[in-house]
């Protein structure tokens, strides 16, 4: 039996969306008649089956991030909407 890219994946415990992306990859890989069988493709697998840990410092650094992200955003969007009405007023 060939080694193929679906008996080696198949079984996995990977959501649709991990499945979707490693099927792509190994597709645009054959395409291109490239070996799909890589250490990019095991890496992505491997952070796949095994995501590194967020330690609790960490998450709230990036959920404080997020927070700035969006309100930035938001006074981004005031200050164009203020704009457009000064602007329409003139």
């Amino acid at each position: 039996m060939e080694a193929g890219p679906a008996h080696i994946y198949s079984r996995l415990p990977l959501s649709v969306e991990q499945d979707s992306e490693i099927r792509h990859y190994i597709h645009g890989r054959q395409r291109n008649g490239l070996p799909w069988d890589t250490a990019e493709l095991r890496a992505m697998v491997a952070d796949m089956l095994e995501p590194p840990e967020i330690v609790d410092e960490n998450r709230q650094a990036l959920s404080g991030s997020m927070d700035k992200e969006r309100a930035v955003a938001l006074l981004d969007g005031e200050s164009e909407r203020d704009e457009a009405h000064l602007g329409s007023t003139s």
